[in-house]
């Protein structure tokens, strides 16, 4: 299970770290300035190694090739640009000229400036970068090392300078400093981020939406778990007969409508036509009753028809013929031998679906203004809010890791066969 659950943290890691992009650009937009990108970056760790390294990028300078585009330094003046294939720009002779820096660097830090650039031939002073002389007449790649607080300044003296590409890095402390070690830290930490839209942390928001939500789904899952359970039990009993007939047509029927159309006529028929129940809000349990009603019936056809197949199963086994041929009562056989052997199918089903009891139900809570997880975790998709979507995803993956091994401690609760060693 540990392994299993370092994956799950690892892949989630990348999902919102890797494949969604920049959260600061994901969260804020990207027509904000590179300083505020930046602080919000720093403010959640993702200013850091990925995983392990010594350096990483920042936003003060954009990376520039310049063969493509002219970067930050089009704005520089006295400096000239030729694109293309072995694009360059060059910086005449006997100049100073300021690094094109989108906010001033952190002066307790240590960056390195990654440089390919040529001296033109002819006589003069060897050119500075940084204070390190750059002497090559010769395209050369040099790695200058400075500090935040000195002066960011390239000065020629006599003869001109060309760069192909300018990037900047900034070094950490050491290597472990990674955006992987900042998470897994969070986690520990029980610190799940602050909520960018709501202004508030977020365990505070799951510790108050979580209520509502197992209010919600708790109902739903009894109250469906008994109703299915007894007419998968009542087909057995009757099975090959009207009443099985009835009620497998019927568990078809159900899985047919689609949850939205449940939700949508519940609410117009139920709520507004006849006004039986509220149509919107969480005042009293009476806001409750509706999409808990529709909660079992949505979910009634997938399930009865899951255990009919179950118990159906164990009726055809070989214990049962012989009960049968001892003269047991078709009832005893019933709800004594073959409900217990059921019950391996049965505790998986039930057990793996208590994570999403957790995580709310997104349609019931946001057509019904639940405020729950599942409320909470679509308003976290409309509004970006990583901090907010990250945690839920997160802890129900790992509480359905968890799902798995009480299914598997239970299989040895129910089953003789099963050992737990």
């Amino acid at each position: 299970m540990i392994p299993t659950v370092f994956g799950v943290i690892l892949i989630t890691f990348i999902l919102f770290n890797v494949v969604g992009g920049s959260p600061a650009a994901m969260t804020l937009g990207k027509n904000v300035s590179g300083k505020m990108l930046e602080e919000f970056d720093e403010q959640r760790g993702f200013n850091k190694p990925l995983i392990f390294g010594w350096r990483t990028g920042t936003r003060a300078y954009e990376d520039t090739r310049f063969e493509t585009r002219a970067g930050p330094w089009r704005e520089v003046d006295d400096v000239s640009y030729r694109g293309g294939e072995g694009g360059v720009i060059r910086l005449e002779q006997s100049g100073s000229y300021e690094l094109p820096l989108a906010f001033e660097l952190r002066p307790d830090t240590e960056y390195e400036w990654r440089v390919e650039y040529r001296l033109e031939e002819g006589t003069g002073h060897p050119a500075h970068f940084c204070g390190r002389e750059l002497r090559s007449g010769e395209w050369e790649r040099a790695r200058i090392r400075c500090a935040g607080s000195d002066p960011q300044i390239v000065r020629t003296a006599g003869r001109a300078l060309e760069f192909r590409s300018i990037r900047l890095r900034r070094m950490m402390p050491h290597p472990f400093d990674s955006q992987f070690v900042y998470y897994l830290g969070q986690i520990l930490r029980l610190d799940f981020g602050t909520s960018l839209s709501m202004k508030e942390k977020v365990s505070t928001l799951l510790l108050n939406g979580i209520g509502p939500s197992l209010m919600l789904t708790v109902p739903i899952f009894l109250a469906g778990l008994v109703v299915s359970v007894v007419l998968a039990l009542l087909c057995a009993f009757f099975r090959d007969t009207w009443v099985d007939r009835f009620f497998v047509v019927l568990a078809v029927a159900l899985m047919s409508v689609n949850y939205l159309v449940w939700i949508v006529a519940g609410q117009y028929v139920f709520a507004y036509r006849l006004g039986w129940f509220p149509v919107w809000g969480f005042e009293s349990w009476r806001y409750l009753l509706l999409p808990v009603l529709i909660g079992v019936i949505s979910s009634l056809g997938m399930n009865l028809r899951f255990y009919r197949t179950v118990v159906l199963d164990e009726m055809y086994r070989d214990y049962v013929r012989t009960a049968r041929a001892k003269g047991v009562s078709r009832t005893r056989i019933l709800f004594t031998h073959v409900l217990k052997n059921a019950m391996v199918p049965i505790i998986t089903n039930v057990v793996i679906a208590i994570p999403f009891l957790y995580t709310g139900s997104l349609l019931l809570e946001s057509f019904f203004g639940i405020p729950g997880l599942g409320y909470l975790g679509v308003n976290a998709i409309n509004s970006s809010d990583v901090d907010v979507m990250r945690a839920l995803v997160l802890l129900g993956a790992i509480m359905f890791v968890v799902a798995n091994l009480l299914t598997d401690i239970c299989y040895a609760w129910v089953d003789p066969r099963v050992k737990l060693r």
